[in-house]
């Protein structure tokens, strides 16, 4: 996926769909895929006492329905992220927002090249696209995405 932020060059964050998902497979979430609709994009998959509907990247027939290992993929609100206080509540929160988005709250495990894996009830790929978010591993994390989330199967649970 390519995408272009305002002032600044084009940011990659993947170059094909297999390297991405092999990439951050160690960061998939365990759930359950649900039957999927001939011809629709979106997975529906429950993780984290959740339930989110995902743009389907793995390409058609490529999910069963059952028990999953998928990396859920997001793209930052720069205006709805930022790191919180070591003294604010640090209970992990996940809310879906409309059909394909989320906001919460949860501790930053891994950053590396625009990208922050964050935890919260299950674990999330967060691209922040050029935004000037300067988080670490360990760091409190307030974040919502922009729609849609996308979901790289990894394999059966």
């Amino acid at each position: 996926m390519v995408e272009p932020t305002p002032g600044s060059a084009r940011v990659t964050l993947e170059t094909s769909e297999r390297e991405f998902t092999a990439r951050f497979a160690p960061h998939a979430a365990s759930g359950v895929l649900y039957p999927q609709r001939e011809g629709s994009p979106l997975l529906e998959f429950a993780a984290g006492g959740r339930v989110l509907y995902l743009f389907d990247r793995s390409g058609p027939y490529a999910t069963r329905p059952g028990p999953a290992q998928v990396v859920v993929h997001g793209v930052l609100d720069p205006e709805a992220t930022r790191v919180l206080a070591a003294a604010e509540d640090s209970a992990e929160t996940l809310q879906v927002v409309g059909v394909s988005a989320v906001e919460g709250r949860g501790r930053v495990l891994a950053a590396e090249r625009g990208v922050l894996v964050v935890q919260a009830r299950l674990p999330l790929v967060l691209a922040t696209l050029g935004a000037p978010l300067t988080a670490h591993p360990g760091d409190l994390l307030a974040f919502r995405t922009q729609p849609p989330l996308h979901g790289f199967l990894v394999g059966p649970a």
